[in-house]
Order: C-alpha cells, then structure tokens, then sequence
C-alpha cells in the first residue's frame, strides 16, 4: 500500500514510542553506553547526533535486541521490544550489507513481509503488489529485477528504505540512511521521513551532517555514551549542548552553530 493510506492503530498518544531506562551497553567490559534513559514521543522524526564512538548505532542495535545489554529496559509502545517486533521497521547501514547476494530489489523488499507472509513461503500477488508498491515509494520501480549488486550506493539505500516501508511499522530505526547517497536520493528520503510522520509514524535517525538537523528533524537526542540532551529541536540544539556532546571540535562546532544562526 502507498505512504498516504498508512494509519497508527497501535500508537496512542499517552504512551511514548520508546522509553528506555538505565540501559548500559558494554564490549569486552568496556561501556559504549552508559546508564541511558530515554521517553520520545510519538509522530516525530528523531535525529540522533553525537561524535564518533558516542554508541549512536549501539543504540538502535540495543533497542533490536542486536546486541546485549549489561542492564537496563527498552520499551515500544510500553511493551518489550521482544512482543512489538511487528511495530517495527529497520534500516541498517549500508556497508553492513553482502550486496553480492544474488537476489534483486524485489526480492529485497519482499523479504520484509515474512514475518506476514511466514519464511519459506512463496510471496503471492498481494505482497509482491505490497512490494513493487514500496519500491515505487522510493522512485525505485523502474529497477525492481534489478541484482542489487549493480545498483549504485544511492539506489541500494532506496532498496532497503523500501524493505523498511512495506512493513507498515509504527516505529522506524535508520542507521545512516544518507551516507554516501546522492543528493536525489536525500530528497527522497527526507521526503519519505515527513510523509511518515504525516502518518503518525515515529522515525529514529543516526545522522552526522549538523548543518541539517533544523531542517529534517523536529525531535533530537543528543548522545555521547549518555544522553546529554533530548527533546524538540527548537529546545535542544544550542550551542551550549553541542559542547557538551562533542567536547573540543571546535571547527565541526563552529560551522553547526553559524548554521543555526542563518536559520533563525
């Protein structure tokens, strides 16, 4: 089905679309994040910005239960991930992907019904319309037979955004959806990202580029093993926070901050 006839029977307004308490992540002993405490609203689309090594892509992967906790909870929709798997859609990163399996973008998008269709279950008319529908989202339709190794960096973060999409979650985690694509496809994305808030959908993005976060998100958490900051962009993406979450790099700070004042 197209973006626009999506609706949120699971959301409600009350509830946050994810709370987290004193979740604390460690590899070989050594805490990537650390006590974090989190309650986002839902229907916003939530950049999260921090410097390299914050445990930003940590995070998302904790949520998923990608990765294991040393302690804390994580919640969507005031449930444990664990029975909300349904609600949710994921995009990892690109470099993360074997785009040498031999399979094309339809094939692709279509893997991200089987928790509706069922594993090793053909994919009938309807999911395989569901499919194309989602590539078409995307401005990807053109190219659904396509092997995914010959498309460009660009066309393959379409694919798996389109994956992402033909679930029909209520809860969206991108791991740097705009890394390495071209300026076309940022657009697409951006556009997709406030379709789904349109929606009623809440999205979740590790983004680096801070000259931009005015413009495509309305929710920020800042993050640097803790969170230093979260809520409405307006509220939260000072100066003063940008320190905080990113210490000493000043030059990187120094552009961010010039940014936000041509914006005001």
């Amino acid at each position: 089905m197209g973006l626009e006839q999506m609706s949120s029977p699971e959301a409600d307004g009350n509830r946050c679309s994810l709370h987290i308490r004193d979740l604390t992540v460690a590899y070989h002993r050594k805490p990537v994040l650390w006590d974090v405490d989190l309650d986002v609203p839902p229907s916003v689309v939530a950049g999260i910005v921090g410097p390299n090594g914050a445990g930003k892509s940590t995070l998302i992967k904790a949520v998923l239960d990608l990765v294991p906790h040393a302690s804390g909870t994580v919640e969507i929709f005031g449930k444990p991930y664990r029975k909300q798997r349904r609600l949710v859609g994921y995009v990892p990163q690109r470099e993360s992907v074997d785009w040498n399996y031999p399979i094309n973008a339809l094939e692709l998008v279509a893997m991200g019904l089987y928790r509706t269709i069922g594993w090793f279950r053909r994919v009938g008319p309807v999911y395989r319309r569901r499919a194309l529908q989602a590539l078409a989202d995307v401005g990807m339709a053109d190219l659904a037979h396509r092997q995914i190794s010959q498309l460009s960096g660009g066309q393959q973060q379409r694919i798996f955004l389109a994956r992402a999409l033909v679930q029909d979650a209520e809860v969206y985690f991108m791991d740097e959806p705009f890394s390495g694509v071209d300026a076309a496809t940022e657009k697409t994305i951006i556009a997709i990202l406030q379709r789904l808030r349109e929606a009623g959908k809440t999205v979740f993005v590790v983004h680096h580029d801070l000259e931009t976060v005015r413009d495509y998100f309305d929710y920020l958490i800042m993050l640097n093993m803790r969170v230093v900051s979260a809520g409405p962009v307006a509220e939260v993406f000072t100066p003063e926070n940008l320190r905080r979450t990113y210490g000493g790099r000043l030059t990187l700070l120094d552009r961010a901050v010039d940014a936000m004042g041509r914006t005001r």
